[in-house]
């Protein structure tokens, strides 16, 4: 495997052995540095600097850890007192996350000499080979060839016998050309894509009948497709599939394979490798979604073919590992005319329910990111929480155009009023008026939750919008939920979609990756505030209504589109409302 090397300019000391002993003079000096410029840049590979953080990040890697690989007393002291934050505990939500070298010398008295020890520690570390059970996440934006885009376009090329693709939007030409090369070398391919949708009524040089000439057998589902997951030689043949478990790769998350989600949008992409539960479960969902699909009627020679049932009990248990399905909400029946059909089960909740149990169990903090938050069993869970122990250190970071005014939510709760009025005693009809598209981002800021919202504009729209576009949950610093649903009723009851669970016991490591990110979001555009409302107010031109992004809370979105539209009430004319573009 081929990977970059960081230029890392550090002293050339050499040290053998290790040392564990108390030191009443520390080789270092309290502010000496390894990085005089500020930049790491020597011989070390990218692989061994992540694993470096990654060890430092471990919450099972203690003083004692450290003094026993090498480092010396009063560095590896301040590294874990960096690490575990002002509880002094590592693994809770207050953990500083180590992202760079260059973080780790700031800490005081972390000079060359420690840096040479830390450095030694995984000298030896073997980039050469994926190791079953590893795990990685990349988050976006990233330059075009960190990004997801890139590992996946290189995971595809290493597959050995099968693709299976579930995608909501796909554009990459890497990843099609690497599909290509995939075919060419002789590894089946299906792709269940909601696009095909649209293709189907014009399919001529379409995405869609492109990858049929390709050899993909393409074809879609009745409800909307939402997935954005691929499993890369994945358990699909029950009479082998025991030995391809701990083979397959599974890359699930937020991001669709588009250069928006790449290098744009706030997204999560995570890497499984040889996870038995997580291949099985997600092999399962594609093969239900698959035999109960439709055809995208274009190659007529590629012929369909399902793979074995996998039943729950083939399923390995992990206890670091979960995942669920919005599939299971569904029915399927065969319609005369339009063939496999999924139709909603009424009171179905299967994802909702699994993620208000995960908020209910917290005993330190929940911290959300989510494009959306107009779930209710979800938003009135963490209301609850937040009611049942107000010490919990509860975040929610949504994307700008969850943004609802004080007048607007008014104005749905009483809409919300009238429909139960209608709705009068039929259970039926009062679930439909509480399913309706509600934004609980108000609700939180009366109950004084922190919220912040990712803020790039005075109207949202697609052409330019830097989308907070992540789906995922951290309870208590140690469990993750995340994957390709939107909190939203209507992720749940009319798409498909999928969350994968992560627990710190196997995958703490990843989880703190998730923390890092979330902190880093909370930050966002820090400083920006208050010369952009001074340019509003005092600047002399045009009115900036797009503008870099900035983590804002409630109150000062709210001040921010009243100035814009008291200084400029062009914003609110028909015309700009209806093409903000």
């Amino acid at each position: 495997m081929k990977f970059k090397y960081i230029s890392i300019a550090l002293l050339a000391l050499s040290f053998a052995g290790a040392c564990g002993s108390e030191e009443t003079a520390s080789p270092d000096g309290e502010f000496d540095v390894a990085f005089a410029d500020g930049k790491a840049d020597s011989m070390i590979s990218a692989c061994q600097t992540d694993t470096l953080l990654s060890k430092l990040n471990n919450a099972e890697t203690s003083v004692e850890a450290l003094k026993d690989a090498g480092i010396h007393t009063r560095a590896a002291g301040n590294i874990i007192e960096k690490r575990d934050g002002s509880d002094a505990l590592p693994g809770t939500a207050d953990d500083f996350v180590f992202t760079s070298l260059v973080e780790v010398d700031d800490v005081s008295y972390v000079g060359p000499v420690a840096m040479s020890q830390l450095l030694e520690m995984v000298a030896g570390a073997s980039c050469d080979a994926v190791v079953a059970g590893n795990a990685e996440v990349i988050f976006s934006p990233q330059p075009y060839d960190q990004s997801h885009l890139a590992k996946v376009a290189e995971l595809i090329d290493t597959a050995t016998h099968s693709l299976d693709i579930a995608m909501y939007s796909y554009s990459d030409a890497n990843i099609g050309a690497a599909i290509g090369r995939a075919k060419a070398r002789g590894i089946d391919v299906r792709f269940i894509f909601e696009t095909a949708n649209e293709d189907k009524s014009s399919p001529a040089n379409t995405k869609s009948s492109r990858l049929e000439d390709m050899g993909v057998d393409v074809r879609y589902v009745n409800k909307i497709m939402h997935h954005k997951f691929v499993l890369i030689d994945g358990p699909r043949d029950m009479n082998v599939f025991q030995n391809q478990t701990d083979a397959g790769v599974l890359a699930t998350g937020s991001g669709n394979w588009s250069n928006s989600a790449g290098t744009r949008y706030d997204e999560n992409t995570l890497f499984m490798y040889g996870n038995a539960e997580l291949n099985l479960r997600y092999q399962k969902e594609f093969n239900h979604l698959w035999a109960n699909s439709r055809d995208f009627e274009w190659n007529t020679e590629l012929e369909f073919f399902e793979s074995d049932t996998i039943a729950s009990e083939d399923i390995v248990n992990d206890s670091a590992v979960d995942a669920v399905f919005t599939s299971a909400n569904f029915k399927v029946y065969e319609s005369s005319r339009y063939g496999a059909t999924f139709s909603s089960l009424a009171g179905r909740n299967t994802v909702a329910n699994r993620l208000v149990d995960l908020i209910s169990s917290a005993q330190d903090s929940i911290w959300v990111a989510s494009g959306h938050l107009r779930s209710r069993p979800i938003a009135e869970a963490i209301l609850a929480a937040k009611v049942a122990n107000p010490a919990l250190d509860v975040r929610i970071y949504l994307d700008g155009q969850e943004f609802i005014a004080e007048s607007t939510a008014g104005i749905q709760d009483r809409e919300l009023s009238s429909c139960l009025e209608a709705a009068g005693t039929s259970e039926s009809k009062q679930d439909d008026c509480m399913d309706r598209g509600y934004y609980f981002s108000y609700a939180m800021e009366e109950a004084g939750i922190p919220l912040k919202f990712k803020y790039y504009s005075f109207r949202w729209h697609y052409t330019y919008a830097a989308q907070m576009h992540h789906k995922y949950l951290i309870i208590d610093g140690k469990t993750l939920a995340m994957g390709s649903y939107n909190l939203s009723d209507n992720a749940e009851h009319n798409t498909m979609e999928n969350v994968t669970i992560l627990d710190g016991s196997g995958y703490q490591n990843v989880i703190n990756d998730y923390i890092g990110n979330f902190n880093s979001m909370w930050n966002t555009g820090d400083g920006l505030y208050e010369p952009l409302m001074d340019k509003i107010e005092n600047g002399t031109g045009s009115v900036p209504i797009v503008f870099d992004s900035m983590a804002l809370s409630w109150s000062q979105v709210d001040e921010l589109k009243s100035t814009i539209a008291r200084v400029c009430s062009d914003v609110n004319d028909s015309n700009h409302r209806r093409y903000p573009e």
